[in-house]
């Protein structure tokens, strides 16, 4: 295959600014991005990533701020740029159209060179505008489009599709995996990816990965998959709120995880250093003030040359006591802030749990035995113990869902089904709807969990939730919200067997990591569906797959 002999072009933003229904978005952000450099946006769910894409795709106009982009740009949007009744032959040809004008316009500009003879002045023009279209179609691979077009179609789930089929006809996950296939096949010197293995298995992540390394342009990507981010990036960006603006890591998501480690380290060594520093300027400037206090009598062992040295000990005592009161004024006005903890659930000292009497430790808290729910699971034996971890994997209507609903006793099953007495079982859905929508955020966790248990275990402690959002409605937060909120009332009073159904949906990589750490050390029994790559990859206690309802 021809290398590219020509300089890609880069992808360049100065000083950004972006402000969405009052609030602002983007707040003076500066991006280079060269080819061969791939880069990931992470952070929270609203902290922009979305919106810088956009703004540097052209797609919307900053407020202030500047962006020199390459010529063909690619965007991946959450929606197509089509209307329904376009077709699939109709999106890849236009996915196509860029490189069969390159093969078309080399043969034009081939041809005149052979009429042309060389002593004419018209060569030299014709031979300048065949190499620089010949080096186009060196970066687009343009001869080989047509072959990788069906490739891709057929790596992403999307060959067996008659090109006659509109888009209307696709389900939402199939639309978007054709958004990424004609992006892939036309390959522009500068790519921009909004959350792309959405609607991905893992074969077809796997495959995405390996086109978008050979990509010899920009790739920028806002994701929360940190098996992709890892995989593809060559730096990441961290827009998450920080003293000095969005920070940029060198190197995938492990290196990332691995200096925001040091970070972290730093950060609680030069508290702990302080806050010691700071106790002992406390002690020192409150005891030397109370042995020069003025109305302090003088023992029997001072009175005898008490006049005689009183003035400069006391001189000396009141300068200790300035220096002290000094240092610590200084220390109080930049002090170094209290680390944010990290999600945990709260601790198994209080929660219920049925008498060793009618529970013996060997008894399971749940076993299935021949389980049946018709055209949805058919399970011979499973058994969670009471310290189990137990991870469910498999592809999208494999089953995960319906069997954790079977286990927390939310759907019927034929077979036979035995809990432990007194058993209390938790279930963070994928779908999560709380009744009274007009309550706040706090009201719903406080009335949830009691008074007592809120204040032993605040809201705004877990990481879970922006203090902002804690007097909206329920009813008005979005679904990734709701499903925070849901998850938080199961950290502040985790159940005996705690089952989580995609529980990294909506969580940003870091709360993903943190997250992840909690389920380890957690109380009671958990149970987890997940297709995250990343938490499947690390998972450390049992794992059964399913397909088609069935153990496989």
């Amino acid at each position: 295959m021809p290398q590219p002999t020509r300089p890609q072009p880069a992808l360049l933003a100065h000083d950004l600014v972006r402000d969405l229904g009052g609030r602002r978005v983007l707040d003076g952000i500066s991006l280079t991005a060269s080819p061969g450099h791939r880069i990931g946006l992470i952070g929270e769910n609203g902290v922009g990533k979305t919106t810088l894409l956009r703004v540097l795709a052209g797609v919307d106009e900053p407020d202030a701020g500047s962006v020199t982009r390459p010529p063909d740009l690619g965007l991946l949007r959450q929606e197509m740029p089509y209307d329904s009744g376009t077709t699939i032959a109709a999106v890849l040809d236009e996915a196509l159209r860029e490189a069969r004008e390159d093969l078309e316009e080399l043969d034009r500009l081939g041809e005149g060179l052979a009429r042309v003879p060389a002593d004419d002045p018209r060569h030299q023009a014709l031979l300048d505008a065949y190499g620089k279209r010949l080096e186009r179609a060196q970066d687009r691979e343009s001869w080989d489009a047509d072959r990788r077009a069906s490739l891709v179609l057929e790596s992403l789930g999307l060959g067996a599709f008659g090109h006659d089929r509109t888009l209307g006809s696709l389900s939402g996950g199939q639309r978007g995996r054709l958004a990424l296939a004609a992006l892939l096949v036309r390959r522009p010197s500068a790519l921009l990816l909004d959350e792309p293995t959405n609607h991905l298995d893992d074969g077809a992540a796997a495959f995405v990965e390996e086109q978008l390394r050979d990509l010899p342009g920009t790739v920028v990507v806002a994701s929360h998959d940190r098996a992709f981010l890892d995989a593809v990036c060559t730096d990441l960006i961290d827009l998450d709120p920080a003293v000095d603006g969005p920070v940029r890591y060198g190197g995938g998501y492990s290196a990332y995880l691995s200096l925001k480690r040091a970070e972290r380290g730093r950060w609680e060594r030069r508290y702990a250093e302080e806050q010691e520093e700071l106790a002992a300027l406390r002690q020192s400037a409150g005891v030397t003030a109370h042995r020069v206090a003025p109305d302090r009598g003088r023992t029997d062992n001072e009175k005898m040359g008490y006049g005689h040295r009183a003035g400069r000990v006391q001189q000396q005592i009141s300068r200790r006591v300035r220096d002290a009161t000094r240092r610590l004024a200084e220390l109080e006005r930049a002090k170094v802030p209290e680390p944010p903890r990290p999600l945990r659930f709260a601790a198994a000292g209080d929660l219920a749990a049925p008498s060793e009497e009618h529970a013996p430790r060997l008894v399971p808290l749940v076993s299935l035995r021949h389980v049946r729910v018709p055209g949805r699971l058919a399970l011979e034996d499973l058994k969670v113990s009471a310290t189990d971890r137990l991870l469910i994997t498999g592809g999208n209507g494999a089953g995960k869902s319906t069997l954790l609903a079977v286990l927390a006793g939310l759907l019927a099953a034929e077979g036979e089904v035995r809990r432990r007495g007194g058993l209390t079982v938790g279930l963070l859905a994928q779908e999560t709807v709380f009744e009274r929508g007009e309550r706040t955020v706090r009201d719903t966790y406080e009335l949830a969990l009691g008074p007592a248990r809120a204040e032993k275990v605040p809201l705004n402690s877990l990481g879970l939730l922006h203090e902002a959002d804690l007097d909206k409605p329920v009813g008005h937060l979005s679904v990734g919200r709701r499903r925070r909120l849901a998850l938080a009332l199961l950290a502040a009073r985790p159940p005996q067997l705690l089952l989580l159904d995609e529980p990294t949906n909506h969580l940003s990589p870091r709360l993903c990591d943190e997250l992840e750490e909690a389920l380890g050390t957690g109380p009671g029994a958990i149970v987890v569906a997940s297709h995250d790559r990343w938490l499947r990859r690390r998972w450390q206690g049992r794992e059964i797959r399913l397909g088609a309802g069935r153990e496989v």
